[in-house]
């Protein structure tokens, strides 16, 4: 017992990491009362202030950079000086991680999708997607139902699992959390939306730049099994073709590895964008999802494991 306690203290960040991940798991924070949702809505308000529709397009990318500077940098500065004042840091880093990750809501949202796309309840697939996206959903298919969730498994998964623990690994509690607020200005100020077109474009880049690595380090995780040379080519051929860098190379292993059809074309506010289509030609079915949400968890747990080793072996180093 003394020497797992000696290990334990020797490796406090590993005790962290374990225990941020049981307490999301054990004590979930609904995702309505989430703090974050309360920065989402503070992005909005200020975003109604400074975001003026009159004002020169270079002006309103100007306002977009500074409100997003602002926000961030804000809170950086305040964890930065409270994280001074904290008598166990331990403690400290654990709360912020454990405000950073959404495992457990983001499996509870896959499962109970599943569940409903199996029986073709298509009111209650829109309602789940609902608050999960920023497009319109009312008019959805099952065919489109089936990409969007198949797309937002895998993006859930990877930014606010992957992407945070890749952050909180880099960074620690303060370096997750600024992650998990870049994710929300990005999809409080998404560019999709025809009043942030312009203004939401600095959130989108940076969050592009943040994901980058975790992302494509997840990608190549699902790679592996079965269809992985499969997958590998489809990162090759593909991964570069969509919106963003780091999702554009999560797509394609999985629609690839899966022989999944991704992307195509999607509305928002009534009006139809053309995103580029990634994969395969199987339209996503439940018994596909259900495999996303397998192969999501097994990597998670992999990844889990590997960060753990190597947080022992530097901890040991240092």
């Amino acid at each position: 017992m003394t020497e797992t306690l000696a290990f334990l203290n020797e490796n406090s960040s590993l005790l962290v990491l374990w225990g941020a991940i049981a307490m999301q798991w054990l004590l979930p924070i609904p995702a309505q009362l989430h703090p974050l949702q309360l920065w989402q809505q503070l992005a909005v308000l200020i975003a109604d202030k400074v975001n003026k529709p009159d004002d020169l397009y270079r002006q309103r990318q100007l306002s977009g950079w500074l409100a997003w500077s602002m926000m961030w940098l804000t809170v950086l500065v305040l964890l930065l000086a409270l994280s001074q004042l904290v008598w166990i840091d331990s403690a400290f880093q654990l709360v912020l991680l454990w405000l950073a990750l959404d495992w457990r809501n983001t499996a509870k949202f896959s499962k109970r999708f599943i569940r409903a796309f199996s029986r073709e309840d298509k009111a209650y697939c829109r309602q789940l997607l609902e608050g999960q996206l920023n497009r319109d959903t009312s008019n959805l298919s099952l065919l489109g139902l089936g990409k969007a969730a198949a797309e937002t498994q895998l993006l859930a998964y990877g930014r606010l699992v992957a992407g945070v623990l890749f952050w909180y690994a880099l960074t620690g509690g303060i370096g997750a959390l600024m992650y998990r607020l870049a994710i929300g200005m990005a999809r409080a100020w998404s560019p999709s939306r025809e009043r942030y077109h312009v203004f939401g474009q600095a959130a989108v880049r940076i969050l592009a730049v943040l994901d980058i690595i975790p992302l494509r380090i997840f990608a190549l995780l699902i790679c592996i099994g079965h269809n992985s040379k499969t997958a590998l080519q489809g990162i090759t051929r593909q991964g570069e073709n969509w919106l963003l860098p780091g999702p554009g190379w999560l797509l394609a292993a999985t629609g690839h590895k899966l022989s999944l059809s991704l992307g195509g074309p999607a509305i928002y506010e009534k009006h139809k964008m053309e995103r580029p289509r990634l994969g395969g030609k199987i339209a996503p079915a439940a018994l596909h999802l259900a495999q996303i949400e397998k192969i999501a968890t097994t990597r998670l747990v992999g990844w889990l494991a590997i960060q753990s080793v190597l947080i022992v072996i530097f901890q040991g180093a240092f």
